[in-house]
């Protein structure tokens, strides 16, 4: 099965972890991919992620969701960049999620990076997704 948007694939299969629960999400593994795991760790709304070589080549990541008073800590999670309409974001006019409660997650020249962090090293790059 070929998917056309593997991080919007990786959101949804998130998404649907929470909705039944789960403390755990498997999914096929990408370099990209990582990094927005790595931004969404370092913000503390996921645990963590482990990657998994096999050997055929391919590898898989496994992604240790986060709870709180049994509640998810991730309450929505949306793609806003897409394959059909990129979207961009200079740092003037990078928009402020939940009033700073949320965060975005950007793919800049200096790598993938949460809005806060862009708005520090003075970046802008495309809007991957919003998370609150």
């Amino acid at each position: 099965m070929t998917i056309t948007d593997p991080i919007g694939d990786m959101l949804t299969r998130i998404r649907n972890a929470h909705g039944r629960g789960k403390t755990r999400v498997v999914m096929p593994a990408s370099r990209m991919r990582e990094r927005i795991l790595q931004v969404l760790a370092d913000e503390g709304y996921i645990r963590g992620f482990t990657t998994t070589q096999y050997d055929n080549g391919k590898a898989e990541i496994e992604v240790e969701l986060k709870y709180y008073d049994g509640e998810p800590v991730i309450r929505e999670i949306q793609r806003v960049s897409k394959p059909g309409r990129r979207v961009y974001s200079s740092v003037s006019d990078m928009p402020v999620v939940y009033n700073g409660l949320g965060i975005s997650i950007l793919s800049t020249s200096k790598g993938v990076m949460s809005d806060a962090k862009a708005r520090e090293a003075n970046v802008g790059g495309e809007v991957i997704c919003r998370v609150f």
